[in-house]
């Protein structure tokens, strides 16, 4: 291996109006690479990885490596280097770690070492050489040939302060994931949950399937829906809020036990815990109900941290987290009982208390004109205002009203009340389940309402889709439904404070 660019001084490289005097000089060199030859070479395959090497030989004494001359090829990026006279030191990272490579003219050539001591941090470099131990026993690589295979343009961040503006950190996450470990470090803890949720559902007898992104009709969930025209078809289409209501076709059609790791889009607000688009994973079981679901998802989510942390006691923003117990269960009355004890259980069956209350609070009961909701939708509204925040410890909040749960069976025994949960944990909603709504003449009915509701000015409430009430007629058998956001949970399981830390390309408003 040889590279002789970088020995002389090339002329000028034209300097693009944004460029500084770094990226100049950058362009200079680059401008000497392609004069003698091929600028960005794609020849070399390493056979070794930084955190292979470190595993299989690092605890391998100085005597022994010199003994046994493991050859290796690596490639990777430089992260430091020092130039030490007649020797050089770099620091190369790939996607799996970090070693040292040591280069001098002996090993790699006084024209090959020349050139190398004018590359730059950035530069991704393939070298080859002898694993040996440094006299401080550090493990490194003593380079028998160096080449320059990607000039790196931009310079990278200082290597002790890393990026400290969280929205360049989003908007340039390739930088990030450069020069933040911790970064990487997430990423691949959410790739080992998805992962690990895979396994579980498969094992577990279900059956991975994939639905349309693209609908003729929004439903599945309240939401706001983001909307498109598909030129050939000539109509209207929407990005889909959820998959359930195919999922659940796949019911009817004979699949008793289906799931879906899926993006789904909401055109609503952004927050440290919403994005526009999100992953979630649903999945449906027949002749199970909103128990079994509670019990089957703990299940699911306790096997996910196992796998992406190693443990069930995990540690969020300086709290413990223990998902090895078995989580609360509480209605949305008891919780508000529990967490906001100044309301006595007469106020909180009291509509008009509730009203008043809400009013003093200044909140509004979503979906609702002042004055229209029914005792339901006034408790869960002042729930979500007075108790959600305080559910740090896994918790069920169950029996949701008939109103705020169009798609939810109603309870046989609870006029009013359906068999529903949300799972709550750290604060926010990690999970939505019930037992499935199957008579296509209730469902009938409650999309009428949320079409009524439509009309009035809510924006979030479902359209009323003939094809899933034709599909229901055929006959659902009773099954239970749940989704689980997937970032949400990675954000549990790596303590991240923001949605947009989980999600490598959040959302944002275009650059100007």
């Amino acid at each position: 291996m040889s590279d002789s660019s970088g020995q002389h001084e090339p002329a000028a490289a034209p300097v693009h109006f944004d460029d500084n005097a770094l990226i100049a000089g950058r362009r200079v060199k680059l401008a000497r690479l392609r004069e003698s030859g091929i600028a960005y070479p794609n020849d070399f395959r390493p056979s070794h990885r930084a955190a292979a090497i470190s595993e299989h030989y690092g605890f391998k004494t100085r005597a022994q490596l010199e003994a046994e001359r493991v050859a290796v090829t690596l490639a990777g990026r430089i992260m430091l280097k020092r130039i030490q006279g007649k020797a050089s030191f770099a620091t190369l990272q790939d996607a799996t770690g970090r070693v040292q490579l040591y280069l001098n003219d002996e090993g790699v050539g006084a024209d090959s070492h020349a050139a190398f001591k004018h590359w730059d941090l950035g530069d991704i470099v393939a070298c080859e050489g002898l694993l040996f131990k440094t006299m401080k026993g550090e493990l490194s690589v003593r380079c028998t040939g160096v080449r320059l295979l990607t000039k790196s343009l931009r310079p990278l961040p200082d290597k002790f302060h890393g990026i400290a503006d969280p929205e360049l950190r989003y908007r340039q996450r390739y930088v990030d994931l450069i020069v933040t470990g911790e970064t990487r470090d997430t990423f691949i803890a959410r790739s080992r949950t998805i992962g690990a949720i895979r396994s579980f559902m498969n094992s577990h007898g279900f059956l991975e399937v994939e639905t349309p992104m693209l609908h003729p009709i929004p439903g599945g969930a309240a939401a706001r829906p983001f909307v498109t025209h598909h030129n050939a078809l000539d109509q209207q289409m929407f990005l889909r809020v959820a998959p359930e209501l195919y999922l659940k076709r796949l019911i009817v059609g004979g699949f008793e036990r289906v799931y879906e790791i899926n993006r789904s889009f909401r055109n609503e607000g952004i927050s440290p815990r919403h994005n526009p688009e999100f992953t979630m994973l649903e999945f449906y079981a027949a002749y199970t109900d909103y128990r079994w679901l509670m019990d089957f998802a703990e299940q699911v989510i306790r096997d996910a941290a196992l796998s992406a942390t190693g443990s069930t006691m995990l540690s969020y923003q300086g709290r413990t987290v223990d998902l090895g117990r078995p989580f609360e269960r509480l209605s949305i009355t008891g919780a508000i009982a529990k967490y906001a004890p100044r309301y006595s259980l007469a106020q909180l069956q009291d509509a008009g208390f509730l009203r008043a209350e809400l009013a003093r609070l200044g909140v509004a009961v979503a979906g609702h004109p002042p004055g229209s909701a029914a005792l339901g939708a006034l408790q869960l509204a002042l729930f979500e205002e007075v108790a959600e925040h305080r559910l740090w410890d896994p918790t069920y909040i169950v029996d949701y009203p008939v109103e705020v749960s169009p798609l939810a069976r109603a309870s046989d025994s609870h006029p009013g009340i359906t068999e529903r949960f949300e799972l709550f944990i750290t604060g926010r909603e990690i999970a939505n389940g019930f037992s499935e709504l199957n008579d296509p003449e209730d469902q009938a009915e409650r999309f009428l309402r949320q079409v009524e509701a439509k009309d009035a000015g809510d924006d979030e409430a479902m359209y009323f889709d003939a094809d899933y009430i034709r599909a229901l007629e055929y006959g659902m058998p009773p099954a239970g439904g749940c989704g689980i956001g997937i970032d949400r949970l990675v954000m549990l399981l790596t303590d991240s404070p923001s949605i947009r830390d989980v999600v490598l390309f959040p959302a944002l408003k275009r650059e100007e």
